[in-house]
This record gives structure tokens, sequence and C-alpha cells, in this order.
């Protein structure tokens, strides 16, 4: 199992991943600052300072407090992983192909971090209602890798409901678990994304 970050696979050149090192301390210690003091009585300039860097700098990496919970530092790199999955799978095999293949080599480190983020997500009220934008937003961006691999428009009704279902496959196994470890969770999307892809038999 490979104990690199997800800021040190970082595309891009020494830029780029300074940059995403960067984000990642200002996460860490924001998400430090909120199982200590809790969400929020954490300010901004809190975190700035736990991360030794000035509030311009934090918003010039997050817009809001909300983002520093939201951002996933492995969204772009399942994505990529999706797009280049054998052609001959179908999406939701390329999908759980990228799971098992992103999730498997996580170091605990990273491990935990997900799961700080999904306890305050659901914690949290202001937080939630933001991941519904933020959704709606992956719901499109898996809907244009889809499109691409099954040769149909992106706004295609086909896709955007095969998208919209396999995030909500995802989302339900989420939310209904009661054990949060992220492996509990990988488990239960994994055995939810096979129930879709059976065709729901009830």
């Amino acid at each position: 199992m490979s104990n690199t970050s997800p800021a040190e696979k970082a595309p891009g050149g020494l830029r780029e991943r300074k940059k995403a090192k960067s984000r990642a301390v200002i996460q860490q210690q924001a998400l430090r600052l909120f199982t200590e003091k809790g969400y929020e009585a954490t300010t901004v300039e809190q975190i700035a300072a736990a991360a030794e860097v000035s509030p311009s700098t934090f918003f010039r990496y997050f817009p809001a407090k909300e983002d520093v919970v939201l951002y996933d530092s492995l969204d772009s790199i399942l994505l990529e992983a999706i797009r280049t999955q054998p052609a001959e799978l179908s999406p939701i095999q390329a999908i759980r192909a990228t799971y098992r293949s992103v999730f498997s080599q996580l170091p605990p480190e990273e491990l935990d971090i997900m799961w700080q983020r999904s306890l305050l997500i659901r914690s949290a009220p202001e937080l939630r209602a933001r991941m519904l934008d933020d959704l709606i937003k992956t719901i499109q961006t898996i809907g244009e890798i889809v499109a691409g691999r099954v040769g149909r428009p992106a706004d295609d009704f086909r896709v955007r409901t095969f998208s919209g279902a396999m995030i909500g496959a995802t989302m339900a196994a989420w939310l209904t678990s009661e054990d949060m470890r992220p492996e509990k969770a990988f488990q239960l999307i994994d055995e939810a994304l096979a129930f879709l892809e059976a065709g729901l038999p009830l």
C-alpha cells in the first residue's frame, strides 16, 4: 500500500504540488480545530493561524469555511481514474473498479481525514445544505465522463439518470451507515453499486 497522499500525487508541476500541499495543511488544521472547538465556534482566523497562513491565503484556497470541510482531494483522482478504465467495462463497472483501486491504496491518515469530514457534514446543517450543491455538480461531471464512454451527449436523459442513480446509491449507503469508518463505508458503497448494477431487484 502506498503512503503517498493525494496532495503528493496531484497532477501538474512543482507549483501545483506545493499548492496542493498547502491546501492539505489548511484542511488538516481546520479539521483538528473543528474537532476540538466545534464547527460553529471555530473561525477562519483561528484556522489560518494554526496553518501558519494569513486569512487572505485561506480564502485563496477555500472561498468559505464550509469549503474546507467539503473539499475532497480525491475528487480529481477518482474522476481521472474513471476516464482511464478499460473501454470494455460498463460505466458502473468502471466506477466500481475505480473505487476499489483508489480507496484500497489510501494511507491511514487519509482515511482519518475522510472520517472527520463525514462526521462534520452529518452534524452541521449548513454543510449538508452545501453538499447538495456539490452533488449536483458531481452528477453533471460524472455524466460527462459516462457520456464519453458510451458515445452519447452529456445532456442525454439516460446518461443523466444513470449518473443521478449512481450518486443516489452512493449517498444512500453513506447516509444509512451507522458505522462511519471509511473502510465500512466503502464496502457499503460497493454493495449499493452492485445492487444498482443488478437492476435494483427487491
